[in-house]
């Protein structure tokens, strides 16, 4: 049986990435309100579903990308049942042809092991040239839950405030 905690309103009592702590720094710094549950490690659309349930809205799906000389990087929030078509996302933006990033490259920009993939990463110095793109039905939704950075706690907070506060100072593409 996939574990859930019950939701909580407070931060983990011990952090296991400097990520994790600096996410919750934020909200706390920022007034931020959010529910998060503690997991086994979310990694599948099954995994999620479980965490769903719980959590009272969909976790989204993050995916990391870059061109081809891996200089440019994306983060890209879309819904768990999109498929992703590269070309689509390159027409979008105007950009060549993506792929995925290296776990390696993961690692580097954002501070984040594969599976736990998130936009929160935002935050990090290491993430500052790394583009941020969200599908704009994600970005028009009351509730936006993801990864605290780690595979084993699922955020949710309004998508407001990820928006305007969380990110309020970073450039954020809608398509």
């Amino acid at each position: 049986m996939f574990y859930v905690s019950d939701p909580l309103s407070t931060p983990p009592t011990q952090f296991a990435t400097e990520l994790q702590q600096l996410v919750y720094e934020t909200f706390a710094k920022k007034d931020i309100p959010f529910v998060r549950v503690d997991t086994d490690p979310g990694i599948t659309m099954e995994d999620c579903q479980h965490i769903d349930a719980k959590i009272g809205v969909h976790i989204v799906k993050t995916i990391f990308l870059c061109n081809r000389q891996q200089t440019e990087f994306y983060l890209y929030v879309t819904s768990d049942d999109k498929p992703f078509v590269t070309r689509d996302f390159c027409g979008a933006l105007g950009i060549p042809r993506v792929s995925f990033a290296s776990a390696e490259k993961l690692w580097e920009r954002t501070g984040v092991a594969v599976g736990a993939t998130t936009i929160l990463s935002a935050i990090l110095p290491s993430a500052a040239n790394v583009h941020l793109v969200m599908d704009a039905a994600i970005a028009q939704a009351e509730w936006f839950a993801c990864t605290d950075g780690t595979a084993t706690c699922f955020v949710k907070i309004r998508t407001q405030d990820l928006l305007n506060k969380y990110l309020e100072e970073k450039e954020l593409s809608l398509i």
